[in-house]
Parts: C-alpha cells; sequence; structure tokens
C-alpha cells in the first residue's frame, strides 16, 4: 500500500500540484491503469459499473489461494482457522466501516443486488399484505424496482414512486405525500447510479421513521464515495457492493439493524445457517451466519476489507472532496461542447456524468470514445425509468474515482470533439 500517499483535504486548494502528484501516485497502486488501449493510454471511466483494484486487495485474494484456503467455521484444522479469522476480520472492518453497532449486524451477499432480494424475500413476505404499500424513486436501479415489483405482485400489495424534477432531484413534499398507514417499507437509493443524484437520505429516513416504517438504502454508488454512518442515519437496512469499492466481484453486504434481522426468517437454506438439523424440526443459527447459507465468498470477503483498509489510509472524507473538485472540473468542461446536453444537474452530485450529443446515439459515442483508449458506459444504466423521465433512450455515461485526474477529464472532452468531428 502507499501509506505516504496524501490526497490533500479541501482547504489545501491552492497546492493543486501537490494533489495532481499525489494522485499519480496513486495511480501506480493499480496495475490495470498502466496499460494501453487500442494503442492510447487507458483513461477508464466507467466507475460506476466497477471500480479497477489495488495490487494490495490482487496480493490479498492470491495469498488467501496460495496459503490459507480453506473452508470457514467449520474446519479444526490450522487452514480452516486461519481462514474463518481472516473472513470474520474482514466482516470486524465492515462494521467499523458503516459504523454498525456490532458484528452480528453485517450480513456477507454477492452484492447489493442479493442484499436487497434478500429484505423482500425476508422482512417483506413476511409484513406486507394485500392493499400495503412499498415506497421506491424514480430514479432506481432495476435491482431496487423488480424486487419489490415481484413481492408486490405476490402479495397484493401497491408500488409507489416518488417523482424527480428537471435536474434529478428527489422531491421531498412529494414523497411525504405518499407516506401513509398502509406504508410498509422505504426503499431507496443514496445516489442514483444513472445521475449522480445525492438523496436527502437522513431527511427520507427520518421522515419515514415518523409513521414507524423501515428503510432500505442502496448504498451502492454511495460507499465509495461518501462516508457512511448506519447509526447515525438511522437507516434500517443498508445495501452495497465489493466491486464497486475497489474490492473483488461477487460480494456485498447488507446491514441491518439486529432487531430486525433477528426476527426475519432465513433467506436461504443450507450448511452454516443451521444449529441442528433433525427431519422434524430445524434450529436455525445466530445472527449473521443465519442469513449466510452454504459455502460463502471467503476471498470475496477477505478482498473487500483489504480495500476498505486500503480507502481508509487516504481518510474517506479526503478522497470525497477531491472527486467533488474532480466533478466540478469535469462539469463545465463537457457542458461547453456544443451539442451536449446533460442528464442529471442536481445541486448535490458525486462522481457521475451523464450526458447526450445532438444527433448522436450513446453507443457510437462509447464507440468512438473507445478507439481513444477511453471506457466510458452507455446506454439505459439499468435505470430504464429515468431514461423514460428525461425522454431519452439511453445516455453516455463518464463515472470518476480518485485515481482519475483532471488530464483525464480533458482526454474525454478532446474525445467528444472526436466523436463531433466524424459526425459533422
Amino acid at each position: 500500500m502507499s501509506a505516504a500517499v496524501e490526497i490533500l483535504p479541501p482547504d489545501t486548494r491552492d497546492e493543486s500540484s501537490r494533489r495532481a502528484l499525489a494522485v499519480h501516485r496513486v495511480r501506480e497502486d493499480f496495475p490495470i491503469l498502466s496499460q494501453k488501449v487500442r494503442g492510447k493510454p487507458l483513461v477508464y471511466l466507467d466507475n460506476a459499473a466497477t471500480s479497477q483494484k489495488p495490487q494490495a486487495v490482487i496480493e490479498a485474494l492470491q495469498r488467501y489461494y496460495a496459503v490459507e484456503n480453506s473452508n470457514v467455521h467449520r474446519g479444526i484444522h490450522l487452514l480452516s482457522e486461519q481462514a474463518t479469522q481472516a473472513y470474520e476480520a474482514a466482516r470486524a472492518r465492515v462494521q467499523r466501516f458503516v459504523n454498525a453497532a456490532s458484528t452480528r449486524e453485517i450480513i456477507f451477499t454477492r452484492g447489493t443486488t442479493e442484499s436487497i432480494n434478500l429484505v423482500a424475500a425476508s422482512y417483506g413476505r413476511r409484513h406486507l399484505q394485500p392493499g400495503d404499500e412499498v415506497i421506491i424513486s424514480w430514479m432506481e436501479h432495476h435491482s431496487n424496482i423488480v424486487p419489490w415489483q415481484m413481492l408486490c405482485e405476490e402479495k397484493g400489495a401497491i408500488l409507489r414512486v416518488v417523482p424527480i424534477n428537471d435536474d434529478g432531484e428527489f422531491l421531498l413534499q412529494e414523497y411525504e405525500k405518499l407516506l401513509n398507514p398502509r406504508t410498509r417499507l422505504v426503499s431507496v437509493t443514496h445516489v442514483s447510479n444513472a445521475l449522480g443524484t445525492i438523496n436527502p437520505i437522513g431527511e427520507i429516513i427520518a421522515m419515514a421513521h415518523r409513521w414507524d416504517v423501515p428503510v432500505l438504502v442502496d448504498g451502492a454508488q454511495a460507499a465509495p464515495h461518501l462516508p457512511v454512518d448506519v447509526q447515525a442515519l438511522d437507516c434500517d437496512f443498508y445495501a452495497f457492493s465489493g466491486h464497486k469499492l475497489y474490492g473483488p466481484t461477487g460480494i456485498g453486504v447488507l446491514y441491518g439493524k439486529a432487531r430486525l434481522l433477528d426476527a426475519m426468517p432465513p433467506y436461504q437454506g443450507g450448511g452454516d445457517m443451521i444449529r441442528s438439523v433433525t427431519f422434524e424440526k430445524t434450529i436455525y443459527n445466530a445472527l449473521p451466519y443465519k442469513f449466510e447459507a452454504g459455502t460463502p465468498n471467503v476471498a470475496g470477503a477477505i478482498g473487500l476489507g483489504v480495500a476498505i483498509e486500503y480507502l481508509e489510509q487516504f481518510g474517506l472524507e479526503n478522497l470525497a472532496a477531491y472527486e467533488h473538485e474532480l466533478l466540478s472540473y469535469a462539469t463545465p468542461a463537457i457542458s461547453r461542447i456544443p451539442g451536449v446536453r446533460l442528464i442529471g444537474t442536481a445541486r448535490e452530485k458525486t462522481s457521475v456524468l451523464s450526458f447526450v450529443l445532438d444527433g448522436v446515439h450513446p453507443h457510437d459515442v462509447g464507440t468512438i470514445l473507445d478507439r481513444e483508449g477511453i471506457a466510458i458506459r452507455t446506454g439505459h444504466h439499468c435505470a430504464q425509468p429515468v431514461m423514460d423521465r428525461f425522454g431519452v433512450p439511453a445516455t453516455a455515461r463518464a463515472s470518476f474515482a480518485f485515481y482519475n485526474t483532471r488530464e483525464e477529464v480533458d482526454a474525454l472532452v478532446a474525445g467528444i470533439h472526436k466523436v463531433i468531428e466524424v459526425f459533422s
């Protein structure tokens, strides 16, 4: 790790050269960033889809499989003990990362999608009755829409949707009107993956709690960019993915308040989620293991713990400040390009620039940028209702991480001009 590397806090903005030097040193920790794509230096601006991995995470995965590989919780031999210790140490690191009250409240899943499905299948099935209501917002990722549609269809419940304004902002007044005695759950994103909007999640939670309604927060896009304190937020559930947090794919987290998780039935049945099994009755395991059936992604959990450790050496507030500075540099640079229209112009945003270019399909934008070595995402971003809201079939999306630079933003601007030249 580059423990000596400093991402400077916002009160040192006059020392931009020092900051730039620090970022270039950080980039050395990410092997993939040094390669060339189609003969051009890679400019990786698809971080909202998945982030790149530092060498420390890559080495942790290699070390686990090389010298510690074993199943957890079930063996008395040394390798199993070592793997279990590393796995549970990762859980403890996640607990500290989100400031959960206990490791019992940290459930390892495959990712945000499975975390949301877990709550829908376990908490939702137990608490929803015909005519009850679940509230989501117009800016949700499909993984925070479809599970609730499925549940509502199964239970005869009603899905309510909070509208957003033309800037892509959550409308609190309209949300307040939807809350009522039939509301059983609110599930909203912390940060929109398609727009970059940072939702007023604290207010959203407080308003729901006035009706004694629990809130699930989709934190997939927030956890990599914003400090998260689940106790301060007072959210009931919080979900995020490792692969967007500079960790491995196939690992994620569901935080839940212990009293809620204790009362919820298991999501899946199998090994490790039980205390005893007979043909007459099964006694389930304690938290968090009740929700972790089968052999878990041990390597993924260990890698996620190392990724969090890597991030924390810089200070999450410092990383957020740098990324905000980068977004503030990129926004006017992109919006000044003739024919470009930004989709999502909320006052509170982080790390995402979605745009359309007059007369050019976003897929063509992405194809030409790829020829310049620039990786962005194009399409509906698993947020088709957002596209419908803004009257576009798709957008081009550049999304930033703390290892991106102003020079890469300049390369993106030059690449968009190249697109215009090709299609003029």
